[in-house]
């Protein structure tokens, strides 16, 4: 699989090597606490590597990518896409594993990144996800990259003795098309593309 070149990261397959890392991050309330329920519950050692494994075979319905540092490779989380072929729809799921990277702009870029492939080498017509009301800094970022709240499923999520919404958003491919700020990394994508 090609790698996709950021400014600062780059999105590339995923690794046994990665394992370690994930295994980091993956059992850690701190990090899991905005994310759906598979993450609620304590996960093995064999569901990582399971979860790897299948990321490392390749699927034309799914596309995972590690988000890693540009030069080093270094693991820094994941974002992996489920294509609805019938209806051109991408449904995906992201996280910044290594809390060193968390609140600096890391996850922006991989969404960024990762809308050029979908819209662009895929084809896509429309991008979606969920997010609980307490992940207010993927949230935001969201938001920052075009999103539009869709609908709440009110209190749908209990966590921490308390009731979240489920939150749907989505973004259309002339949405994308229209933010100047997507051009940006179009453009880049493109061009370490052909340096590649």
């Amino acid at each position: 699989m090609p790698h996709i070149l950021g400014q600062r990261i780059r999105l590339r397959e995923y690794r046994k090597e990665d394992i370690e890392e994930i295994r980091k991050w993956v059992n850690d309330g701190t990090v899991t606490s905005g994310l759906h329920d598979l993450f609620q519950v304590p996960q093995s050692m064999s569901m990582t590597e399971s979860f790897v494994e299948m990321r490392m075979k390749p699927s034309h319905k799914e596309y995972g990518f590690v988000i890693a540092e540009l030069d080093s490779e270094a693991y820094i989380g994941q974002v992996d896409l489920q294509v609805d072929w019938n209806n051109r729809t991408g449904a995906f799921g992201v996280v910044i594993g290594n809390k060193a990277y968390h609140g600096a702009g890391y996850g922006e870029e991989a969404l960024r990144l990762l809308m050029v492939f979908a819209f662009d080498q895929l084809g896509l017509h429309r991008l979606q996800l969920d997010v609980i009301s307490n992940n207010e800094r993927a949230y935001r970022c969201y938001i920052r990259c075009g999103f539009t709240e869709e609908g709440r499923l009110r209190e749908r999520i209990y966590r921490d003795g308390m009731y979240l919404d489920f939150i749907a958003m989505g973004i259309l491919r002339p949405e994308f098309d229209q933010d100047e700020r997507n051009q940006v990394f179009r453009k880049l994508a493109a061009w370490n593309s052909q340096a590649t």
